[in-house]
């Protein structure tokens, strides 16, 4: 078993969707996400929560960001009761095997400033 934390200021985030905008979409978050996050009254949370999912789940993989994840390769899901979930690409699903883990679990918060969020590899 393996786990990751990260801790992100909102308004860091905030201050990258803006100056960056769409850029970030397809290179820090997916298409899903990029809509899912912009389908909100208040979108910064949201996009904070999921930079500190990415940042856990690579922190639990023992990896940083580069040749064997990318920023896109862990997605941030919601289920029908709106729980988060975590999607991997093809990079992430072999950093998965070479851990004998079958899923990434995940908790998301946020509160006024700032976002967390607990990956561990199962």
């Amino acid at each position: 078993m393996r786990i990751g934390t990260d801790l992100v200021e909102i308004d860091r985030i905030r201050h990258c969707v803006e100056r960056y905008g769409e850029s970030l979409c397809g290179k820090v978050f997916t298409p899903y996400e990029w809509q899912f996050c912009w389908k909100k009254n208040i979108p910064w949370p949201s996009f904070a929560a999921r930079f500190a999912a990415k940042e856990a789940v690579a922190k639990a993989f023992g990896v940083g960001f580069g040749a064997s994840l990318r920023w896109v390769s862990v997605e941030v899901r919601n289920d029908a009761q709106g729980s988060p979930y975590v999607q991997l690409d093809e990079f992430g699903k072999m950093l998965l095997q070479k851990y004998q883990a079958t899923e990434v679990q995940i908790s998301l918060s946020h509160h006024r400033t700032t976002a967390l969020a607990v990956a561990l590899l199962a």
